[in-house]
């Protein structure tokens, strides 16, 4: 015998899709074929006490009131599931606690997204709350693409390349069929993908989202010599950190200008240096990472461009055409990001398998 909720869940049912921040709150409603009836986002500070249930009570549960009665599952974006959770999890206390464990890895995002579920919990107790990892396609990467060169005690800490953005890469190459694909997720955070038949073999994100392309405010790859120099010349961990994540990138390079792509590319068109050098250094970082994913793949059949750049960045398209005639033949592509789509439909399913368990036990 299913409850209630079990029942609604294998039938149909809305599903709510969360997306927590430090600083925001994202949130989409998607009827039984995942097409959306609603969608919102409120700004908050994560921590502050008290903050998520103030937003979940205040915002969320007013927003969705009209749906409430048909809700069958509440689907959240973690970022971080290091290495034990590789697909869409069902939450409990356990789960919550091995999470709270991971937070350290990505404290922006895990620390809010566990703050969110304990405080949609308060409302509602029977509500199945399902936790899906941006980390979990690439857990079919080799060990030669996720091991760094570091000494044995440090790897067994799980010091390790993770990467991140898999949920939208996955959604990528299941609209994209290709046996040797490259997903281009690029917006305010940036990352490849090499996908050989569906599987994730490398990515240029690293440990942490800091690690490859150049993104809005992050440095992306840099010498760590550079920052045991910075280190060393008394910058504190702490403003390493900020600078890092949040001074850097487009808008470093643009000497502050903007970490927008579009403001960037009208600025260099009326002379700015610095905005010519900011998009020169993304397209150059940009076409190197390419033909490090191709080689990984022996080839390339399709190039899928996807996230806010990737998908509305004409000139960025051509660009990538003209100096790309060396990987002939392929074919580029854009593909709209949808990382609440494919969240909607992996909880879906999840819950269909979780359902049937429960029926046949």
């Amino acid at each position: 015998m299913t409850t209630g909720v079990a029942a609604s869940t294998a039938s149909g049912g809305l599903v709510l899709v969360l997306n927590a921040g430090s600083s925001s709150l994202k949130a989409r409603l998607l009827d039984p074929e995942d097409r959306p009836l609603w969608k919102g986002q409120t700004e908050w500070d994560s921590e502050t006490a008290d903050a998520a249930s103030a937003a979940v009570s205040a915002w969320l549960l007013p927003a969705i009131a009209p749906w409430q009665d048909a809700l069958a599952l509440v689907g959240h974006r973690v970022v971080h599931g290091g290495t034990s959770f590789t697909a869409p999890t069902r939450f409990t206390q356990e789960v919550g606690v091995r999470l709270a464990e991971l937070t350290p890895l990505a404290p922006l995002h895990n620390g809010p997204a566990l703050a969110i579920i304990h405080a949609l919990s308060r409302w509602q107790p029977q509500l199945p709350q399902w936790v899906c990892f941006d980390t979990a396609f690439h857990h079919t990467l080799p060990p030669e693409a996720f091991t760094y060169a570091l000494p044995a005690p440090w790897r067994q800490q799980g010091l390790r390349r993770y990467g991140f953005h898999g949920l939208n890469h996955q959604h990528v190459s299941e609209v994209v069929s290709a046996p040797r694909l490259i997903s281009c997720h690029l917006g305010a955070g940036c990352s490849l993908c090499a996908i050989s038949d569906g599987r994730s073999v490398a990515t240029t994100m690293g440990f942490t989202p800091l690690e490859g392309l150049v993104m809005a405010t992050r440095s992306g790859s840099v010498d760590p010599g550079l920052l045991l120099h910075l280190l060393r010349l008394g910058v504190e961990p702490g403003q390493l950190d900020e600078e890092l994540n949040h001074a850097s990138g487009l808008l470093g390079l643009s000497d502050g200008l903007s970490s927008s792509m579009k403001t960037l590319r009208e600025a260099a068109g009326s002379g700015h240096r610095g905005a010519q050098l900011a998009v020169s250094v993304f397209r150059r970082g940009l076409l190197q990472a390419i033909g490090s994913m191709a080689a990984c793949l022996g080839g390339v059949d399709v190039i899928a461009l996807t996230g806010g750049i990737g998908e509305h960045d004409r000139d960025l398209r051509q660009e990538l055409e003209a100096s790309l005639t060396w990987l002939d033949p392929y074919e580029l592509v854009v593909v709209a990001a949808d990382e609440e789509g494919i969240i909607a439909r992996q909880c879906r399913a999840a819950a269909r398998d979780f359902t049937f368990q429960i029926c046949s036990a």
